[in-house]
């Protein structure tokens, strides 16, 4: 063949293929033009929902929880923002190998996250680490790993720690409110969540918020009654008398008498709210509201106001305690010394166990119970805490001598300090019951009378002799400022009687005696460092709180005779 004809050949062989490759790119050209115009024009929907299922998501707005704070403002319970890491089973699955990495930055073990993760591989949702800081959370989205995702939530912190951790109490990790007034006012704090749609990147973070759905309400503020400098006072005191003392535990509360306000409410031991590990029964029990006691002597100036508003007897009236002892059925109740005749107060002053087995063995039962039901003794106080107790006081009907007797030094009889704080608060308001609260109150106004001012004015009178150098608690006393009270020492309970070698040593007073702002209760639970007599043990720290207190709050000083010595050692025999 000619060159020419292999030329001509080729030519009309190229102008072949090159007409097939034309027309082949051309279909190919119409079919993918047609394609385009399918999937923008008649899939458009559809697609659009594929591509929102796998970037658009709703998420929850964590609402914010509402801060407790002091009655001054001082915060003793925030929330502070943290993210939590989770999954989609389901996706992460198909990125296997990377779950070891991913459970590394997660601070988990490997093997554990890739059985947790297979185990619910018919789930959307799974948490692998909550409360991660919001630049850790970050970090390990930014590994890139599929299905892998960030929330945001709240943590709850206590700026107070162990200080206020029994009053404030603490929430769980999904911010719900599990004891104290977290629990108490769980519905007032915690707010209500919201949603929105989010556009995510295939990292899964938040490129754009696309709709709020619904808005998140953040929780209401608390403001307690408590006032942190004067909680931290007790706080100290009370711890370093467990230490000193060698106690098992112990309380102390504060209450403003004109009010009924909570101003301090402390236990020891404590713990700390921030620290999970502490969160155990017998740790963040608020002992002050929910723990029994028998007050022992303590209980007294409440049986001689029950005395003195019954008629039968005066301020003046007097007592013949010869020779020292008396015999109710089978017992026999004894004073450290013969007092012989005394007058009332001496009762208080010397804490005469007889001369208060006298008085409430004199009165009418039914009188002598409706007197002690209505200084709040069996009765809740009102302070709403979860776990509260109403005490023991056994209705009269099931009362014998002995058991009378006995209540008048404070045996067969139980409270807790709360409730003992509250009955004294009465000596100071003139009778007016302010029920006790652990919330700053405006304007509280008293829920009624139960004793007459007359009677109140006799018995602080009468508990003033008690912080004297002839009393049982020159201890307790505050330089400067009168100071009434009353200790007491009472053993404690055991199986088939009480215990020879177990004490609780208490005081109970208010300041300043000529008119009371403050009432307070001490109580140590078994001293054995030697001394456990309640004037020894509980008033010093009774003497350094209140005296703090009443110089916090600007409450002028009300002695005029002089400074009283602080920190004498009661010597003068209470009967336990």
């Amino acid at each position: 063949m000619s060159r020419r004809k292999k030329s001509a050949a080729f030519s009309r062989s190229f102008r072949i293929r090159l007409g097939l490759a034309v027309a082949v790119f051309a279909v190919a050209g119409s079919a993918l033009l047609a394609r385009a115009v399918d999937l923008q024009v008649s899939e458009r929907d559809f697609l659009l929902k594929q591509g929102d299922a796998r970037h658009l998501r709703v998420v929850q707005v964590t609402a914010h929880r509402g801060q407790i704070t002091d009655r001054r403002g001082d915060p003793l319970a925030v929330s502070t923002p943290v993210d939590s890491i989770w999954v989609n089973p389901g996706e992460l699955i198909e990125s296997a190998a990377e779950i070891p990495r991913l459970a590394r930055a997660l601070g988990r073990d490997p093997e554990a996250v890739t059985r947790r993760v297979a185990a619910n591989a018919g789930r959307e949702f799974l948490y692998l680490r909550r409360h991660m800081s919001p630049e850790k959370a970050e970090a390990v989205l930014g590994m890139g790993i599929s299905g892998v995702y960030s929330l945001r939530e709240y943590r709850r912190f206590y700026p107070a720690a162990e200080v206020a951790g029994h009053v404030v109490g603490f929430t769980d990790i999904d911010d719900e409110g599990q004891e104290g007034l977290e629990l108490a006012y769980d519905h007032w704090l915690k707010g209500k969540n919201g949603a929105k749609r989010v556009l995510r990147d295939r990292l899964g973070r938040v490129i754009r918020d696309v709709e709020l759905i619904r808005e998140a309400r953040p929780g209401h503020e608390l403001t307690t009654s408590l006032d942190l400098r004067i909680q931290y006072l007790a706080y100290r005191e009370l711890k370093r008398a467990v230490q000193t003392h060698r106690a098992k535990s112990a309380t102390m509360v504060v209450l403003d008498v004109d009010t009924g306000e909570v101003l301090a409410m402390v236990n020891q031991p404590s713990y700390n709210p921030n620290d999970r590990s502490q969160l155990t029964g017998n740790r963040y029990r608020n002992r002050a509201a929910t723990d029994i006691f028998e007050p022992g002597s303590a209980f007294k100036p409440l049986i001689v106001a029950a005395a003195l508003e019954s008629g039968r007897y005066q301020p003046g009236s007097v007592l013949d305690t010869s020779p020292g002892y008396l015999v109710v059925g089978a017992k026999t109740i004894e004073d450290a010394n013969n007092l012989g005749s005394i007058p009332i107060t001496t009762v208080l002053t010397r804490s005469s166990n007889v001369g208060a087995s006298m008085i409430a063995l004199s009165l009418e039962p039914a009188q002598l119970w409706g007197a002690l039901n209505g200084m709040g003794v069996g009765q809740l106080t009102g302070v709403g805490f979860p776990g509260e107790s109403a005490g023991v006081l056994t209705h009269y009907d099931h009362w014998r001598a002995i058991g009378q007797a006995t209540l008048a030094y404070g045996y067969g009889v139980s409270m807790t300090a709360l409730q003992l704080a509250q009955a004294y608060a009465l000596f100071g308001s003139e009778g007016r019951v302010f029920p006790a609260t652990l919330l700053a109150a405006d304007a509280p106004r008293p829920t009624g009378r139960v004793l007459d001012p007359v009677t109140t004015r006799a018995v602080l009178a009468m508990m003033e002799t008690v912080v004297s150098q002839k009393g049982t608690a020159p201890a307790a006393a505050i330089p400067g400022y009168r100071v009434a009270g009353k200790t007491g020492t009472a053993r404690k309970s055991t199986a088939g009687g009480y215990a020879d070698d177990r004490y609780i040593a208490v005081f109970a007073g208010l300041a300043p005696a000529s008119d009371p702002r403050i009432a307070a209760v001490v109580m140590v639970d078994e001293p054995s460092a030697g001394a456990y007599y309640g004037g020894a043990v509980a008033a010093p720290v009774f003497s350094v709180v209140v005296g703090g207190a009443l110089r916090i709050l600007g409450i002028p000083p009300d002695d005029t005779s002089g400074a009283r010595p602080v920190g004498t050692l009661a010597k003068a025999a209470e009967r336990p």
